[in-house]
């Protein structure tokens, strides 16, 4: 079993939202490694990073993540961070993994300077702009397909990726 679709890129990318689209879209089932980790756990991730840390998060993520491959075959949207593990790095190898690649701008918009994401707290443009210079070549060079998301609608760059993936 394999998915359709992998979604990967930063907080503000629209994962989750471009996955539920596609879904929707291509009559698949949709999933978000971010909530597998919630309902596995019983708590949000700013919960888990506070009281367990961020290392305890990544090994929940990268489990999630592993398990997401092996048993879904719909759409899958990772957490952003899920790319930085060398076995998931792997595990991605030769999948339809697809980069929403969004801007600094843009993802200040989305994320929110009142952000309660664990990774942002303090100066919240200047983290995004950290974790974007720090992850998009990590998030080019597992992709097959990138999709550019600044300025558009999550259903325009869910068509775009539909086509790409399906081309």
């Amino acid at each position: 079993m394999n998915p359709r679709i992998v979604l990967v890129g930063p907080m503000g990318a629209g994962k989750t939202t471009v996955a539920g689209l596609l879904g929707e879209a291509l009559g698949l089932a949709v999933r978000d490694t971010d909530r597998d980790v919630e309902a596995a756990e019983g708590r949000s991730i700013a919960d888990i990073f506070v009281d367990s840390g961020e290392a305890h998060f990544r090994a929940l993520e990268r489990d999630a993540v592993a398990a997401a491959l092996a048993g879904h075959d719909g759409v899958l949207a990772l957490g952003g961070g899920a790319v930085l593990d060398d076995d998931t790095r792997a595990a991605l190898a030769g999948r339809p993994v697809v980069f929403l690649r969004v801007g600094l701008s843009d993802a200040v918009k989305r994320v929110g300077l009142g952000s309660a994401r664990p990774l942002l707290l303090g100066n919240v443009r200047g983290r995004i702009k950290a974790l974007l210079d720090e992850r998009t070549p990590v998030y080019e060079a597992v992709a097959r397909w990138t999709v550019d998301t600044d300025g558009r609608t999550p259903e325009d760059v869910a068509a775009e990726v539909a086509k790409v993936v399906e081309a």
